[in-house]
């Protein structure tokens, strides 16, 4: 069976993540302890015992979750299934970052202060109130296009995340995304709701955030993955590191193509996901992508040990 290894993004993070893994694994515990290291603060006790609004706050979410993402990875190396059991990685947005360093693109020291850096740079991009998201079920991503490209009247408008065949996430100024939802509802919409986000991602008003983060990239190694990258906006597979660090700055503005990546990898002949870190929403969009996928969540010590034992 020919597998993907996927990680998740924004939206999973949920207070306890990881602690059962850095229980059970000296390894995963490892890297919570690089990540406090890293950023010079115990980013581990907000993940494990804080109040979910700060670990909500995007500057935060995005170290934690790859943080428990690459704790559970560990966990499974230390089982002794390491990243080639993977044909290919892939994440989410946010994600793409903890499939580079469990790819071993990244270093986690790096990876954090780079989640950290692109975390507050997004949050800034936009003053909070003037951008928005929202999500649309049940139109095609030609149709919330059409959607978008109508409500913009010369404001930003775009689709953002194009996540399964009946989900696609519109991004851009809070007034012309609240006409996009009006719009989509009359289309034919099964819903259109606002999303509770700090900042409109992966559209045009994130390129003050664009720039920011080619110059974090610029200081930082990007060493060749252990295997190939579907990159968010290509829905390709990746492996030169100087096409990987434009392609992480190029995400920012850009759509997260996770339909055609998972699609991408199914054509490769990928048949089995896991999802490794927190949640299991990208097993969702899996399934919803493409049926037949078998997929497998690993976000506890119980998840590896079943894991591993799949593989025997």
């Amino acid at each position: 069976m020919t597998r993907a290894f996927i990680f998740p993004g924004q939206g999973a993070q949920a207070i306890g993540m990881g602690r059962d893994l850095a229980d059970a694994y000296p390894q995963a515990r490892a890297v919570f302890d690089e990540v406090d290291e890293a950023l010079g603060e115990k980013l581990s006790s907000l993940i494990w015992e804080g109040e979910i609004e700060n670990l909500t706050l995007t500057a935060n979410a995005q170290p934690a979750l790859m943080a428990t993402s690459i704790a559970a990875m560990r966990a499974l190396e230390a089982e002794g299934v390491t990243i080639e059991a993977a044909s290919f990685v892939a994440g989410h947005s946010l994600g793409e970052y903890s499939a580079l360093t469990a790819a071993g693109a990244l270093s986690v020291a790096d990876a954090a202060r780079l989640l950290r850096k692109r975390g507050e740079a997004m949050q800034a991009a936009v003053p909070v109130g003037q951008g928005a998201m929202a999500a649309v079920l049940g139109l095609d991503l030609k149709a919330v296009r059409k959607v978008a490209d109508e409500a913009a009247q010369g404001e930003v408008c775009a689709a953002a995340n194009d996540n399964d065949p009946a989900q696609v996430v519109i991004s851009g100024a809070k007034a012309a995304v609240e006409r996009a939802v009006d719009l989509a509802k009359a289309a034919g919409a099964k819903r259109a709701l606002l999303l509770p986000v700090s900042a409109p991602f992966h559209c045009a008003l994130m390129e003050p955030a664009a720039e920011a983060m080619a110059e974090a990239l610029n200081d930082v190694d990007i060493n060749d993955p252990a295997v190939p990258v579907v990159a968010n906006v290509r829905a390709a597979a990746v492996s030169n590191p100087a096409v990987i660090r434009s392609l992480l700055v190029e995400q920012i503005c850009g759509s997260v193509r996770w339909r055609e990546s998972v699609l991408a990898m199914v054509e490769e002949g990928v048949t089995e996901f896991w999802e490794i870190g927190a949640g299991k929403a990208l097993s969702g969009m899996v399934r919803r992508i493409h049926k037949p996928a078998a997929v497998r969540n690993i976000g506890a010590a119980a998840d590896v040990k079943a894991a591993v034992e799949s593989l025997q």
